[in-house]
């Protein structure tokens, strides 16, 4: 069963929960699970997706379609839950802090329903029914009970589950939680899911030519500041570091994009909070206070001070770890019946031997299907081996992190023009990898790169070489090997089959001695 923000119908032991609700569940009586990806599922299930715009419900998605691609026969139920003036299908959230803002030719649903960003199929109601899928509203999972292996719905259904793929998601943090009022103005946005960016949209378009407050300076700050600013509203970006991104970016790579910003217009106040908002007599902000004891006037503010696990569900029952699910590397919770996969699962990162819990859509997606891969077959799913990777579009730059910031830190590039990046090299391995304005090509000489983790004996010439030093190594790890020429010793040349003949009578020689020690014994007892 698979909790996301849906539900399900109780017919197969298979259950996958997912959603910022703590929706979803699907049942199935087998051995199987209910994820997949091409034809059908097994007998019914009733999957119940509401808002699935997180990463978590792409996860959820994700492993649903690598389950279908199994080609496990039957039929799926699917009860999406209500969000913006009805139910919605499951679609990817990326484009709501993105395409979804823009002023022109926004993006609109169905043209990002999943999986568009994997490029791969799009999931559309058609799809649903051609895979028998039936979509129905439905309820919602109000409590779990992992000892019994059952959850109990809003309507009052015990649903019974052999398997539970955990896919809750998160939550945006609001004003509230940090002593602030003022997130239920008419004025104040979140940006989270559908109906977030939706109303973010009618509140931007009501404030063409207005003052827009940004609290936050990561990456819903960062992305909802372009936004604000493609559409003509003067913006003033307010966050406690040194600069944004800070999370991830060095204060030079910041420093560029700062200045980019500013060139649109942004205006930066870092070091500082907000305190309170002045309201009217409508209930709408209009201006913004701060802890330094500046005052900076508003028509619209956008909050994006990070998200919180949905992990209430399952708090006392299973293993925490990194304020979210502790899972080994098949996914597996501290109860072997249970996985969870997406922002809701701390996994451990083989490539940094630490747990990490990570925030992004391509860990969601690749964890479930692995989830997936190790319901169907746990002996022969190898543990996850995730390089984490975060990227981001704003205005007409884009880039792209793969690894770890950690260690020192390698500038590359024209940090004048329009492409440059950075190498983190950490106890002598290149561990991290950041580009700006790469080509595929580029991008994919990073990625590959970091995974390979090579040692690094002078970070001077890793600085001289800069771009090219990832580029040059990618393309060693497609060189085939140096044919043999025919000349010299073979047994020098080929030492595979050298090794493989020395382990050879390495085994007969041990079979030997232990044979005679047998006889010399079986002798001895008759002497």
């Amino acid at each position: 069963m698979i909790i996301a923000p849906w539900m399900v119908n109780p017919i197969r032991e298979a259950f996958l929960l997912n959603s910022d609700l703590y929706a979803n569940a699907g049942s199935f009586d087998g051995d199987g699970l209910l994820c997949g990806s091409a034809d059908s599922l097994a007998p019914p299930v009733f999957f119940k997706v509401s808002d699935l715009d997180r990463n978590s419900d792409l996860a959820a998605v994700d492993g649903w379609r690598r389950l279908l691609a199994e080609d496990v026969g039957g039929q799926v139920d699917c009860c999406p839950l209500e969000d913006v003036g009805g139910p919605v299908l499951p679609y990817e959230r990326p484009a709501l802090s993105k395409g979804f803002l823009l002023p022109e030719a926004p993006a609109r649903l169905p043209s990002f329903h999943t999986c568009v960003g994997a490029n791969e199929e799009r999931l559309t109601p058609k799809w649903y029914k051609e895979h028998g899928i039936e979509v129905v509203l439905g309820t919602w999972v109000k409590s779990a009970d992992v000892k019994r292996k059952t959850l109990l719905t809003a309507t009052g259904e015990t649903i019974s589950y052999k398997f539970l793929i955990i896919a809750t998601g998160a939550r945006a943090l609001k004003l509230e939680e940090f002593g602030l009022t003022g997130s239920d103005a008419g004025n104040v946005c979140y940006l989270r899911d559908l109906a977030d960016a939706t109303r973010l949209v009618d509140v931007m378009q009501s404030c063409v030519g207005g003052n827009a407050v940004v609290i936050g300076g990561g990456y819903i700050g960062m992305e909802c500041a372009a936004s604000l600013v493609i559409n003509k509203l003067n913006v003033t970006m307010v966050f406690p570091e040194a600069h944004i991104m800070a999370r991830l970016f060095t204060p030079k790579i910041a420093s560029y994009y700062e200045d980019y910003y500013i060139a649109k217009g942004v205006k930066f106040i870092k070091g500082t909070v907000m305190s309170s908002f002045d309201m009217d007599s409508d209930g709408k902000v209009t201006a913004v206070n701060l802890k330094d004891g500046s005052w900076l006037p508003a028509d619209m503010v956008v909050v994006g001070i990070g998200i919180r696990p949905n992990t209430a569900l399952f708090e006392g029952q299973l293993t925490m770890e990194k304020g979210g699910i502790k899972v080994n590397g098949r996914m597996q919770a501290s109860d072997s019946s249970v996985y969870a996969v997406g922002d809701v699962a701390a996994f451990p990162v083989k490539l940094f031997g630490e747990t990490r819990r990570l925030e992004h859509v391509d860990s969601a997606r690749k964890s479930a299907r692995h989830a997936v891969a190790a319901i169907m077959d746990l002996e022969k799913t190898n543990e996850f081996d995730y390089l984490p990777f975060f990227y981001s579009r704003v205005f007409t730059l884009s880039w792209q992190f793969y690894g770890d910031n950690a260690g020192e830190v390698v500038h590359f590039g024209d940090f004048s023009g329009s492409t440059f990046g950075a190498y983190w090299v950490n106890k002598g391995n290149l561990v991290g990898s950041f580009l700006e304005g790469g080509s595929k090509e580029q991008y994919e000489a990073i990625s590959k790169v970091t995974r390979l983790r090579p040692a690094i004996e002078d970070l001077g010439e890793l600085e001289k070489l800069g771009l090219g030093y990832a580029l040059a190594e990618s393309q060693k790890l497609l060189q085939p090997p140096p044919p043999h020429d025919g000349g010299g010793s073979a047994l020098v040349l080929d030492k595979r089959p050298l090794y493989a003949w020395h382990a050879m009578a390495g085994v007969v020689v041990a079979a030997s001695v232990a044979a005679f020690a047998y006889w010399y014994g079986r002798k001895r007892r008759r002497w």
